[in-house]
């Protein structure tokens, strides 16, 4: 067992520097076929499209680390910054009632698709892709099919686009943003390594049934572990919206693919179990380089999408090669 556990380590630690690789690899490429690419102004655009794909992918990780898959992160990010519309724009409310009703909001509905998988039985891709659909009804019925603009709450924007380490270092002006990502990994990449949450977390995607008759509360801890990544989910509906100063409604379906696709490249396993925050974020960064990149070598959307889709399939394979060698 001690060396099956070494060897899923190690096969871990090269799935992680493989990704690393491949970053490194992609930023090289894309600098040599456009000198546009490692442009200040497109590493900020990088990062800053790296911050909301970023966020959905942790929450994603802690959920499929269990073993289950969320389809509705997308979603509930737009229902959530939907939310934070009608507490600020049309309830008037302060900014920070607005934050606290994204993320508990997000926390909720997390919380209640746990209940359905855990109570119910029901199989976590049909219980989140029924609670993605409802979700985007939901999006348009609360804000009547249009946008909705933060413009009565001047600060809101600064969430996203403002830059703290600017102020303070004029030459450095990382977008906050980008420091919410990171602040939000480090504190779930603490849950997961030094809580009994994240072991319960781990046990429950490495077997389940095992940790049931260990006497864990399996059900409470699975709707737990739903509810903290609704409640990530929330801060990116909040990242997003400040980045557009809206909250749009139609916006968030098939965010769920990125997220998913850079939780795989970083190495976490679809069968849960193992998996690591610093995977998934070299995964949202190679995802985001990727596409920034093809962009600028004028790349038509249509093949974007193709590429994305290759990705997602080849990152399973890998991980399901990985599998079977451990």
């Amino acid at each position: 067992m001690a060396a099956a556990a070494s060897k899923g380590r190690f096969s871990g630690a090269q799935q992680k520097l493989l990704a690393f690789g491949t970053l490194i690899i992609l930023l090289i490429g894309f600098s040599l076929a456009s000198p546009n690419f490692m442009q200040t102004t497109n590493i900020l655009a990088i990062l800053q499209a790296t911050s909301v794909n970023g966020i959905l992918a942790v929450a994603a990780t802690l959920v499929i680390i269990t073993g289950g898959i969320d389809l509705s992160v997308g979603t509930l990010m737009t229902f959530t910054a939907v939310i934070a519309g009608v507490v600020l724009t049309y309830w008037g409310m302060p900014l920070p009632l607005g934050i606290l009703a994204a993320i508990l909001t997000g926390a909720l509905i997390g919380f209640t698709s746990g209940a359905i998988i855990a109570k119910m039985k029901i199989p976590p891709f049909i219980a989140t892709l029924g609670m993605m659909l409802i979700l985007k009804g939901l999006s348009l019925v609360i804000s009547g099919t249009k946008p909705i603009y933060f413009n009565n709450t001047p600060s809101f924007p600064v969430i996203s686009t403002g830059s703290i380490t600017g102020d303070l270092i004029p030459g450095l002006p990382v977008p906050n943003g980008v420091l919410v990502l990171f602040l939000v990994a480090v504190l779930a990449s603490y849950i997961l390594g030094r809580t009994v949450l994240g072991r319960y977390c781990f046990a429950l995607g490495s077997n389940e049934e095992a940790a049931r008759l260990s006497g864990v509360s399996v059900d409470n801890w699975k709707m737990a572990i739903y509810a903290l990544s609704g409640g990530i989910c929330g801060i990116a509906g909040l990242v997003i919206a400040s980045r557009l100063n809206s909250a749009q409604p139609a916006l968030g379906q098939g965010y769920e693919l990125d997220a998913i696709a850079a939780v795989v490249i970083g190495g976490t396993s679809l069968s849960g179990g193992r998996g690591t925050i610093l995977g998934t974020l070299i995964g949202a960064l190679i995802m985001s380089v990727l596409l920034n990149g093809l962009r600028i070598l004028s790349m038509p959307q249509e093949w974007q999408t193709v590429v994305t889709g290759s990705i997602i399939i080849i990152a399973v394979y890998a991980d399901m090669m990985r599998r079977r060698t451990a």
